[in-house]
């Protein structure tokens, strides 16, 4: 039983420890798809979020849209996790350098999220009025699973695909827990031979 207690103990420390170092790193990702009836894009998206860096990288594919490309960016918070619609938190009209005019494309980048340029002015306003808060209410809304990524084509300007953002375990955190489930395994093991 001690030695199933102390691998407890083990992936208990291994999962804080990584955790710890890390703790303003996380990455969002969403299979986009379509977000009306008719539209037939797909694409993928990651948003990885350093809020001790303060930088938020956005990458997107998408391909086989209906339409051609007219603006991107992300929406937030919605009532619910995974489902509704909310307004726009990230720059409007659309991020810096997003393809337009296309059916098939990538994006890739890397925004300050300290940096007025990166919000819509009316989610700064709303998150309490600075770049700190909106980043907070951004990073919230991340966690929460309240924020999609969408893209916009000209058949369907109010979206054509899109996806909710959700928190992609980190490596550590799923191998701590792994331990831990052992060390739980043999405890349990242990205990049920004594009886």
């Amino acid at each position: 039983m001690k030695q199933g207690l102390v691998l407890l103990a083990l992936g208990i420390v291994l999962g804080i420890c990584p955790q710890i170092s890390q703790a303003g790193f996380v990455t969002f990702v969403a299979t986009l798809g379509p977000e009306v009836s008719g539209a037939t894009g797909t694409g993928f998206a990651q948003v990885d979020l350093d809020t001790v860096a303060h930088l938020m990288r956005v990458q997107v594919n998408f391909s086989g849209l209906s339409g051609n490309t007219t603006v991107s960016h992300i929406h937030g918070p919605t009532a619910s996790p995974g489902t509704g619609t909310a307004s726009v938190m990230t720059t409007t009209p659309t991020f810096s350098g997003f393809p337009a005019g296309v059916k098939f494309g990538t994006y890739d980048v890397l925004l300050d999220t300290l940096a007025s340029s990166t919000y819509r002015s009316g989610f700064i306003t709303a998150s309490g009025g600075t770049t700190a808060l909106a980043e907070a209410a951004l990073y919230s809304s991340l966690q929460a699973g309240t924020a999609y990524l969408n893209v916009h084509s000209s058949t369907f300007p109010g979206g054509e695909i899109r996806g909710f953002l959700n928190a992609v375990p980190e490596p550590a955190s799923l191998t701590s827990l792994a331990i831990g489930a052992v060390g739980l395994l043999l405890a349990r093991r242990r205990f049920v031979k004594r009886k």
